[in-house]
């Protein structure tokens, strides 16, 4: 595992998640395709909780070999209980922000980390490795959410103009 490579992976992700989601309309931070999908103000929120209550926190947990179980989350529940669609943006996005970086301060204060550590979380064996490349995978799948919201908002601005010029993928 490439630990330089995935620790400035957390930091691009940073930079990309704010990039898409700065200087957008009010209209389309809180824009939805249908009513299962989520906002990018919700995934904003949910980013920013996660990064508060989730993968470093149970990172560090891992590492330090703790006996304590998991702080329960409930991320989906989350986006209704907490009210993500009343959130501001740029409040948001900047906790998101400040959150990471400390995350990231952490991260490089860390002397060789055993990636190799296991944790029996509810679900089964983890270790520090695995959980570490899913906080960055859990990123990369976010991104890929609010470029996708992007897209869809701009079909539904773009009618009757059809995009399949662009191409697909």
């Amino acid at each position: 595992m490439d630990e330089v490579y995935l620790k400035r992976q957390l930091a691009l992700n940073r930079d990309r998640v704010a990039a898409l989601a700065r200087g957008i309309s009010e209209e389309l931070t809180c824009w939805k395709p249908n009513e299962e999908s989520w906002s990018i103000l919700e995934v904003i929120c949910h980013l920013a909780d996660e990064e508060e209550f989730d993968f470093p926190v149970r990172l560090q947990m891992i590492l330090e070999k703790s006996e304590k179980a998991w702080p329960e989350i409930d991320p989906e529940g989350w986006v209704t209980e907490r009210n993500y669609i009343e959130e501001d943006l740029f409040e948001t996005l900047n906790r998101y922000m400040d959150l990471r970086n400390v995350a990231l301060v952490w991260l490089d204060s860390l002397e060789n980390p055993d990636w190799d550590i296991v944790y029996e979380a509810p679900f089964g064996e983890i270790t520090a490795g695995d959980m570490f490349v899913s906080w960055v995978t859990h990123d990369l799948l976010h991104l890929r959410q609010l470029v996708e919201l992007q897209r869809f908002y701009l079909v539904e601005q773009a009618k009757p103009y059809r995009l399949d010029y662009a191409g697909d993928w």
